[in-house]
């Protein structure tokens, strides 16, 4: 298996903050694009290393329960951390050293409650 993840949905309730929040948080521009009865805004590229996207639809409930993602946030987690506690987000769990070999990660809550995890390795 090449990539283990191919494609990830974070569920939203109001579009526009939560585009402006990840737009801010990841530092890409994000694409809007309705298909059937779902607004998608489609987060970077597969060149970037971010592949999918923030979505509205009936069938998407935001919830601290569900599936972490953990996000590459580059060298040191510490800088996307901070831009997403600045744009609104709770830092559930603070910057932690998983091991030296792993590095480190960190996990924040979005603005519509979804848990959200940040890597990096300093």
């Amino acid at each position: 298996m090449a990539h283990g993840i191919t494609w990830f949905e974070i569920p939203v309730v109001g579009f526009q903050r939560a585009k402006k929040f990840y737009e801010t948080v990841f530092g890409v521009e994000i694409r809007e694009q309705e298909l059937g009865q779902a607004l998608y805004g489609f987060i970077g590229t597969q060149d970037d290393g971010i592949n999918g996207a923030i979505v509205v639809h009936e069938w998407y409930v935001p919830s601290e329960h569900g599936l972490l993602v953990y996000f590459d946030a580059g060298e040191d987690l510490n800088h996307m951390l901070a831009r997403a506690e600045g744009a609104g987000a709770k830092v559930v769990i603070p910057k932690t050293q998983v091991s030296e070999d792993i590095g480190y990660m960190a996990v924040f809550r979005d603005l519509d409650g979804n848990r959200i995890a940040l890597h990096s390795k300093k």
